[in-house]
């Protein structure tokens, strides 16, 4: 099941200021109990990058945060898509988990958003028959947008191909909701070999590094172009 995707995400701002940057990554697509196994400075999962951080496995991790919701995976199988950690350094600004019940049949969809700033939150959706799901902006993420609004997102299931996609809507001028960013995460498949693997590396060197330093950049250059910041909540100002 393990599999590698070779990426590119792309960014679109609607609000104020209308940019559109795009970046190359690439991501796993992973068995919860079937981790792969290589050497930690290629490729690490950790439970302490996911939900509290305190849990034996990343799986424990979602078993236990679903409870806490009143669900349970009951044995099912959760398939997870992600980077992992390279030289002990992970980023990822969305990990998404497919969780199926003992029976196989679809369970729910978890993604889960960390931002810059060392912040995670995970979002419990339960998508339709086209894989789309809207649930209420809960995390403090860009910088120039406040914790409200609602999230669009699609989250097929990768296959042969990968293709995800975020829309955050706020309210606009005449009280509707409006589009006000948009992210989308495309790709193709590629085996999970040792080769494969390597000449991701070396065509993304450290990418976790590299994705935190590229949103960080598209900040400052906003940030020059006079964008209002808006302060994190118990953050100094």
């Amino acid at each position: 099941m393990t599999a590698l995707y070779a990426a590119t995400v792309t960014h679109t701002r609607y609000e104020r200021a209308r940019r559109t940057f795009r970046y190359g990554t690439f991501l796993w697509l992973v068995d919860l109990d079937d981790l792969p196994r290589l050497p930690r400075a290629l490729a690490a999962f950790r439970a302490r990058d996911h939900f509290d951080g305190d849990a034996a496995t990343i799986r424990d991790g979602l078993a236990s945060w679903l409870a806490e919701r009143g669900m349970s995976l009951g044995g099912g199988r959760v398939l997870m898509l992600s980077g992992a950690a390279v030289l002990g350094y992970v980023f990822n600004p969305l990990t998404v988990f497919w969780c199926h019940d003992a029976d196989g049949a679809p369970l729910c969809v978890v993604a889960e958003v960390h931002n810059t700033y060392g912040g995670r939150h995970a979002y419990v959706l339960h998508p339709d028959e086209q894989d789309r799901a809207t649930t209420a902006k809960e995390l403090y993420v860009s910088p120039f947008f406040p914790v409200d609004g609602r999230y669009a997102m699609s989250v097929p299931r990768p296959g042969q191909r990968l293709r995800l996609a975020v829309t955050l809507f706020r309210p606009g001028p005449g009280g509707a909701d409006v589009p006000a960013f948009a992210a989308s995460l495309t790709g193709r498949r590629r085996p999970a070999t040792v080769p494969q693997l390597l000449r991701l590396l070396l065509r993304y060197p450290w990418a976790p590094l590299r994705v935190s330093a590229l949103i960080r950049w598209q900040g400052v250059r906003l940030w020059l172009r006079r964008l209002p910041v808006v302060p994190r909540r118990g953050a100094a100002v």
